[in-house]
């Protein structure tokens, strides 16, 4: 895949492009700021050369707030077809729900902690990258306690609340089986239960999954 790093940590950019290299991938540029990673995505996108997906820290320079995901969401804006995986410190729930508002295909929220875990964050860069979601399980845990704040999912039992969380993670029903140490069938009675409750029907596609999570976001 053909990957995009704006992160200004010279040490932090230079390891992540060093690993995704390593195993193959193709990072085309790697920047430090909001403003180069926007004018980056435009020459690409001119020379019908756009990456697959865009890896940027959620604060950047100039005033190291919110640059990064203001250009995040842009770019999901401008190029819905680019996966964005933002990285952030720690959980700011205002920016994960600006990034999450809108479309739910090819988006991702991780905590920095995460790429210490090599194999979890090539593996969410990746599904990012093909259309899919990856949600830092801390990010998931703040945005379903605020949802259940909001009642939105007060009809969910607390299994099915478990299951929610590893589907926004962007884990399958196989993996969410293995997980919880219970069959397949389970989990996809779960799952279907859920989106009964939620009142998401078949033809919101696969998106239901994100959906399932997100719902309380549009209510």
């Amino acid at each position: 895949m053909r990957v995009v790093i704006a992160e200004d940590s010279v040490l932090l950019r230079e390891g992540l492009t060093r690993l995704l290299t390593d195993l193959g991938h193709d990072v085309v540029a790697g920047v430090g700021d909001a403003e180069a990673l926007l004018k980056t995505v435009a020459e690409l996108g001119a020379e019908q050369a756009l990456p697959d997906v865009v890896v940027a820290d959620v604060r950047m320079p100039p005033t190291h707030t919110d640059e990064g995901v203001r250009a995040a969401v842009r770019l999901r804006r401008e190029y819905p077809g680019i996966g964005v995986l933002v990285l952030s410190q720690y959980v700011e729930e205002q920016y994960a729900t600006e990034l999450l508002a809108g479309s739910s295909r090819g988006v991702g929220y991780l905590l920095k902690d995460r790429v210490a875990e090599v194999r979890e964050f090539v593996d969410a860069v990746v599904r990012v990258a093909g259309g899919g979601t990856a949600l830092d399980p801390e990010v998931v845990a703040q945005l379903l306690g605020r949802s259940r704040k909001q009642d939105v999912l007060a009809g969910l039992t607390p299994r099915e609340r478990e299951v929610l969380g590893l589907m926004a993670e962007g884990r399958t029903n196989s993996a969410i089986a293995r997980q919880l140490v219970v069959s397949d069938g389970a989990v996809e009675k779960h799952v279907s239960n859920i989106f009964l409750k939620l009142g998401l029907s078949p033809s919101d596609g696969d998106h239901r999954r994100v959906l399932a999570v997100l719902t309380y976001l549009n209510s």
